[in-house]
């Protein structure tokens, strides 16, 4: 009972900030995201059939090398315990992760993190389920992984149980044309302490009666495939999310100067009538979306800033591994 899986990391479009349900990872509202490759995160599980759980046997969590306890292997144990009952067993399980880039940046590990564990302990475990489905599953992880799950461009509904409250793809033609920049801005984050006092902001509120009107907008503009569409309402939804995050209880400021040089950069680039647009998740990384047609002239602007960088193209859904690609 073992298997490999690999899922991208999301760039949020339109992202979700704070959850209804902290145990199930409901969030408050609907959201929409692109997954990026080719960075990734690669995992095996074992379910170790001969070894009981609840009879005292420890499951074992590494990731990059390093066996993860306290809160980071409680959110794994949320989505294994999940597993156990959908399985209706109680077995022991045997856990390795890599990723294929930085983690707690800014640039959606746990979102491929959880996507990937999902995959593979549906896998290990035989059960057969869609990947809306396992959406639910990586959703009891990290609300952001439900979409990584699905891959590519994909739209998470809220809701009040795991019926409703899953991920589905959406199509769009702008898949092969979306070029993503990524500036490397180290800086450490706390994204899960954000979403906990989400809703303590004054402009929570005001952002959760905006975000509607926003997916309304961003699905119509990902069918039509209106890159400049879909890119300035993820720029905006940055702005307001970093808004809402900034103006909590403890007033989380994760941008730095070389953020900000970022997005200066873009927006000079755009005066020039270059395509380009920045995004940012919760963290001080930038995603600078731009075409096939200008991402050599944008990846050398933020060179010139002295901020590292990669490019990144649309990653498809989270799919499990031949057996010769087990980390163990």
């Amino acid at each position: 009972m073992k298997a490999t899986a690999r899922a991208h990391p999301i760039q949020g479009l339109v992202k979700y900030h704070g959850m209804r349900d902290p145990q199930l990872r409901l969030p408050y509202h609907d959201s929409i995201s692109v997954c990026t490759a080719p960075t990734n995160t690669t995992t095996t599980v074992e379910w170790l059939t001969d070894v009981d759980a609840e009879g005292g046997a420890q499951d074992t969590y590494i990731i990059d090398g390093e066996e993860v306890d306290g809160r980071a292997a409680e959110r794994i144990n949320m989505v294994v315990d999940h597993v156990r009952e959908l399985a209706d067993f109680d077995h022991a399980v045997h856990f390795e992760s890599e990723n294929s880039f930085p983690s707690n940046i800014g640039f959606g590990s746990s979102s491929s993190g959880f996507a990937a564990a999902a995959i593979a302990l549906v896998e290990a475990a035989g059960l057969d389920m869609s990947l809306p489905e396992i959406s639910t599953v990586a959703r009891r992880g990290s609300s952001s992984a439900a979409r990584a799950v699905t891959g590519a461009f994909s739209h998470l509904y809220a809701g009040l149980n795991d019926e409703d409250c899953r991920s589905y793809r959406l199509e769009s033609e702008l898949e092969d044309e979306l070029r993503v920049v990524a500036a490397h801005v180290p800086s450490y984050k706390e994204t899960e302490e954000a979403h906990k006092e989400a809703a303590e902001s004054h402009m929570f509120q005001a952002r959760v009666a905006h975000i509607p009107d926003q997916i309304v907008e961003m699905r119509d503009a990902l069918r039509k495939a209106s890159f400049e569409r879909v890119f300035k309402l993820a720029e905006h939804d940055s702005l307001s999310l970093t808004a809402a995050t900034m103006t909590g209880p403890s007033g989380w400021v994760y941008w730095q100067p070389e953020t900000i040089a970022v997005f200066n950069a873009v927006r000079e680039l755009r005066e020039e009538g270059v395509e380009v647009y920045f995004s940012t998740d919760t963290g001080a990384s930038v995603y600078v979306n731009t075409t096939e047609e200008y991402v050599d002239e944008v990846q050398s602007r933020i060179d010139e800033i002295g901020i590292e960088t990669d490019v990144w193209e649309v990653g498809g859904p989270a799919h499990v591994l031949p057996e010769s690609d087990a980390l163990f």
